[in-house]
């Protein structure tokens, strides 16, 4: 904080001691005072040096502050294609930062190297080939391998999911989002969006597919390390956005057109813990998308267990039929019969 102030003080008195200084000499002009070849070599020296001055000060607080931030805003990689996707990013923000400082060095230092002296000329001249060839050419091949090398990550963490895989129904609307696991089967059923109402709030089709009946629809999401975890990924209502920051997932959830992604995970909620120091950490899924008034109550937990600790917990949940049992008896009693629900 301290620093952050001494660097605004310094900025303040620097632009206030350009200002005044230039104030100063448009006085003595307006004055008709005799403006001589010394207060011209003075005038410039000061604002060229001190063009200088704010390029070192500036990117001073701009490499302070990435450093000491970078926990606040890069958050610690839990997933495979997580530090795919992390090097990419790095990579890319690497070539920026080398042309921003490139580019602010010849913007900054200019003044100081082309100031006016008295025995030197201007050169001018209105067009020149080879340097459009330069700074195009030069720009084009480097954002084209930086499109390629994307290209390249994105087509390899995008592949269809393995067939070992755990699979999760993710569902958003205004303002939650609700989950669905296979049940015993391991698969789930079917929806039809003409089947939602107020208690089978996701539409599932118990009629026409059976593997909804083993189903269950748990308060938080569960996933186990190690293993490629595929989310089935909709929307209800309006446009949504899964986003599991920690895992290095966005995707939107669109009405009437399914998405879906898969990553795995590498690191469990108590290991992530320790990792951070914080004993109330929690993997968490937000919504990245303006849906409403209620957008910032769109969170839910995820919790990545041990293979086994996923395995306990899958087996102790209950099925949504016999969890809505009335609700079957009356909305399906023929289904109810067959079934002995």
């Amino acid at each position: 904080m301290i620093i952050l102030i001494a660097i605004a003080i310094v900025l303040v008195l620097g632009i206030l001691f350009g200002v005044i200084y230039r104030i100063l000499t448009l006085t003595d002009i307006a004055q008709k005072r005799q403006v001589g070849e010394q207060d011209i070599d003075i005038s410039n020296n000061v604002n060229a040096l001190l063009f200088g001055l704010l390029f070192f000060i500036g990117f001073g607080a701009f490499g302070w502050y990435s450093i000491t931030t970078t926990d606040m805003y890069i958050l610690p990689v839990a997933s495979e294609h997580g530090v795919r996707t992390d090097g990419l990013f790095w990579f890319t923000m690497a070539i920026i930062t080398t042309a921003l400082v490139l580019v602010h060095i010849v913007l900054f230092f200019s003044p100081l190297m082309f100031r006016y002296q008295k025995n030197r000329r201007a050169h001018w001249f209105p067009h020149d080939n080879k340097m459009e060839l330069i700074w195009t050419i030069i720009p084009a091949i480097v954002l084209a391998g930086l499109v390629v090398r994307g290209w390249f990550i994105w087509d390899d963490i995008t592949q269809p999911a393995p067939k070992e895989r755990v699979e999760v129904e993710v569902m958003g609307r205004q303002f939650s989002w609700q989950v669905r696991y296979g049940g015993k089967d391991g698969e789930i059923g079917r929806y039809d969006f003409r089947k939602i109402d107020a208690i089978n709030s996701m539409g599932m089709d118990f009629k026409n597919d059976p593997k909804n009946l083993d189903d269950f629809t748990p308060r938080e999401i569960h996933i186990p390390k190690g293993k490629p975890v595929l989310l089935k990924i909709r929307a209800r209502d309006v446009l949504h956005s899964v986003f599991l920051p920690h895992f290095r997932v966005k995707m939107d959830a669109v009405p009437g057109m399914p998405t879906s992604f898969w990553f795995t995970p590498t690191k469990t909620t108590k290991e992530m813990r320790q990792e951070t120091g914080n004993e109330k950490f929690n993997y968490e899924l937000a919504c990245t998308e303006i849906c409403g008034s209620g957008h910032f109550a769109m969170r839910m937990i995820v919790v990545v267990d041990e293979p086994e600790d996923y395995k306990k917990w899958y087996a102790e949940q209950t099925p949504w039929v016999e969890m809505n049992a009335d609700y079957m008896k009356e909305t399906y009693p023929d289904l109810r019969l067959a079934n002995n629900y």
